[in-house]
């Protein structure tokens, strides 16, 4: 076998791509499979080709034009071989010159790159898309080996840090450590939980870090796994500063008042608790004072809530500064205050209410108004009355309205009910519900008081009179429930009722032939409702009724408070033609200047003035007062509880014009009432059965209203 055939048997044996090249002709005399492969033709097609035909970079043509020459040596570098098809192929290649029989050869050995430069590609991609990645987060990124040292780090990181560009620059992985170390608020405590992260490579862990300019940033710590095996550790950085801060807010604002920042009841329930609960331990007393600014209504409506908002702050302000630190000073809302004296007894509780009152005295001066403010204040002790904090709130509210009743600007204890007393505030409260369901459940009734006129005896009007029959508490007199009615409110309710039912009695009757004025009472809280002349015309139009049957009865009290307001409102129900007529006229305290004012059309003279006629002669002198008042002023008069005939002649010899009474008839039911309407030649009185003595009379007709 010649040299040639020799080496066509070792190359054609090689799995990567050699051929071998004359080193004369500079042709291709052998070439195998693998080289074939790689250049993408048959192998034959290959030899006789000339070796610097297939070079595809100058530095291969430089080669092969010196080995031309007779110039060669070994070479072995990275170079691009171009294909039959035209393309190029990255290879790792070496040449070889090797001895044949008498002359000598180049033997080419080629190795493929194209698959190691497009996984580096990839590879080069996918750490630009990570560092990209790790570039666009919020989060700061610190990727680290086992034992620390820094691997990856991107910019978010070097800010939260405040990392010098210097130190980032020299990749110094212990100056880096030091920095942070230095930066965090406490560094030793940072220290330990670095130690104990670096015990455990598999530890997942959040925490907060507090750095010395206020920054806070959380850590979120990550083992790095590779093939199952932690190869490092991943930190994340977030700042929270703000999230840390608004959540510090919300719990200011859910424990404190929004305007004066005090303690809201939120925070004063767990101080009370506190209070208890050392109480219990060590036997400390101490004192709820809960305060009322009197009359602050008068600020907001003449200065505005504005100006009743900043007095707010600084009596909130002057009450902080006039207790101890250990006390708290809350607001529940509104005009009210609390404090809570701490290991006070009520000596103490005294002298805190005493530094109030002295605080509160002092004049205030805004927007260059001088002004005066006073409170009215119940104190509760613990534990003599109470051991809760609503408890002993609900009864520092009871003896701060016990202050209000006595003339405001002053203090007072609480004063324990007895039982009977507890009991008549629970009854009072089953009344109040019981009423509520009453109204709902249509459980009210009217009944109609004839309005006679004292010389023809000639029924003139009717007054509607409520009443309830409960299926549990049977008749329930008017006198028992309408002063819990006013004092809950529900009185608004109640006489909104009552307006309803007796216009539209009234415009039934109109309709029958039978015009009769209806009189109907009004309260105070009713009479002050913003849309209540605007209820009585829709309730007129509704039923059809002429404004002058109707007559509202409105009591001294209503008309003497908020005068223009008052005036406004009796004018415009006026103007719908309703009558008005002055209720218990002569236990007010009205002025005739104000009387002349109003559109009023008639007075009633109180009860009280006629029980005792004509016997009493200071009674006879004040209804007669009042009669020539109201003639003077060319006023209707109209006297109530009328029982006797004597009562009745009297009134007529003073010029009364009208009563209503026993003596006619009390309040009856519609029909009742209807069938007094057709006998009307002569007065006369409805036979009553057993009819009661006149103190007894007295009596019930005070508390129903007859």
């Amino acid at each position: 076998m010649n040299a040639l055939a020799a080496w066509r048997t070792l190359i054609e044996a090689l799995p990567q791509a050699v051929w071998l090249v004359d080193e004369t002709s500079l042709e291709l005399v052998v070439v195998n499979a693998g080289a074939a492969r790689l250049m993408g033709c048959d192998g034959e097609a290959l030899v006789g080709m000339n070796a610097a035909a297939l070079a595809a970079t100058p530095e291969d043509l430089c080669y092969w034009e010196e080995a031309a020459r007779g110039a060669r040596q070994a070479l072995s570098s990275q170079s691009y071989l171009r294909r039959f098809d035209g393309t190029t192929v990255p290879v790792a290649r070496s040449i070889q010159h090797v001895a044949l029989g008498g002359t000598g050869a180049d033997i080419v050995t080629l190795h493929d790159c194209g698959a190691q430069q497009r996984t580096e590609r990839e590879l080069e991609l996918a750490a630009a898309e990570l560092s990209a990645t790790l570039e666009s987060t919020a989060d700061g990124i610190l990727v680290t080996d086992l034992a620390g040292r820094i691997r990856r780090c991107n910019r978010r990181f070097a800010e939260l840090w405040a990392l010098p560009d210097d130190l980032l620059l020299e990749r110094d992985d212990a100056a880096i450590a030091d920095w942070m170390r230095r930066s965090v608020a406490d560094p030793a405590a940072y220290g330990r939980r670095l130690d104990e992260i670096a015990e455990a490579t598999l530890l997942q862990a959040s925490d907060e870090l507090h750095l010395h300019g206020g920054r806070v940033l959380e850590r979120i710590v990550m083992p790095q796994c590779s093939r199952g095996r932690p190869i490092g550790r991943v930190f994340s950085f977030r700042d929270i500063t703000e999230r840390i801060a608004a959540s510090r807010r919300i719990e200011t604002l859910s424990h404190t008042d929004a305007l004066t920042g005090l303690p809201n009841r939120s925070l004063l329930a767990e101080r009370v608790g506190r209070a208890l609960a050392l109480a219990a331990r060590e036997g400390e007393p101490f004192a709820l004072l809960l305060l009322d600014i009197d009359h602050f209504k008068h600020i907001n409506d003449t200065l505005g809530h504005a100006f009743g908002d900043r007095v707010l702050v600084e009596i909130g302000e002057r009450l902080t500064g006039s207790v101890r630190q250990i006390d708290t000073v809350a607001r529940l809302g509104g005009d009210e205050f609390v404090l809570l004296a701490q290991r006070s007894d009520a000596d103490g509780a005294e002298a805190t209410a005493r530094r109030v009152m002295e605080a509160l005295q002092r004049p205030f001066t805004l927007d260059g108004l001088n002004f005066t403010v006073t409170a009215s204040v119940g104190i509760a002790l613990y534990p003599a009355d109470g051991a809760s904090l609503d408890e002993l709130l609900r009864h520092a509210d009871a003896a701060m309205r016990e202050v209000k009743g006595a003339g405001r600007a002053a203090w007072r204890f609480h004063k324990r009910r007895q039982d009977a007393g507890e009991a008549e505030l629970r009854t009072r409260m089953q009344l109040d519900h019981a009423m509520r369901q009453a109204l709902a459940r249509d459980r009210f009734r009217l009944h109609y008081q004839p309005q006679v006129a004292v010389g023809s005896g000639a029924i003139i009007g009717a007054e509607a009179l409520i009443r309830w029959r409960d299926p549990e508490l049977g008749e329930v007199s008017p006198g028992r429930f309408i002063p819990v009615a006013e004092e809950s409110g529900f009185i608004v309710a109640i006489g909104d009722w009552v307006l309803r039912e007796a216009v539209a009695q009234a415009a039934r009757w109109h309709l029958q032939g039978r015009p009769m004025r209806m009189s109907v009472n009004v309260s105070a809280l009713q009479f002050r409702q913003p849309g209540f002349v605007d209820g009585v015309a829709r309730v007129l139009r509704d039923n059809g009724l002429p404004g002058h049957l109707l007559e509202l009865e409105l009591t001294e009290s209503i008309l003497i408070q908020d005068v223009e307001d008052t005036l406004s409102r009796v004018h415009a129900l006026a103007a719908l033609g309703v009558m008005l007529a002055i209720d218990d006229f002569g236990t007010g305290y009205s002025s005739l200047g104000y009387l002349k004012r109003l559109p009023i059309g008639r007075l009633k003279i109180d009860r009280s003035f006629i029980t005792d006629l004509p016997g009493d002669t200071s009674g006879a002198s004040i209804v007669d007062a009042i009669v020539n008042l109201g003639r003077a002023l060319g006023l209707q008069v109209i006297a109530e509880g009328v029982e006797t005939e004597a009562q009745r002649r009297f009134l007529g010899r003073c010029g009364c014009h009208e009563f209503q009474g026993w003596l006619f008839a009390p309040a009856l039911a519609p029909e009742e009432f209807e069938a007094l309407l057709a006998p009307q030649a002569t007065p006369r009185v409805v036979p009553l059965p057993r009819r009661p003595s006149r103190a007894r009379r007295g009596a019930a007709a005070a508390a129903s209203g007859d």
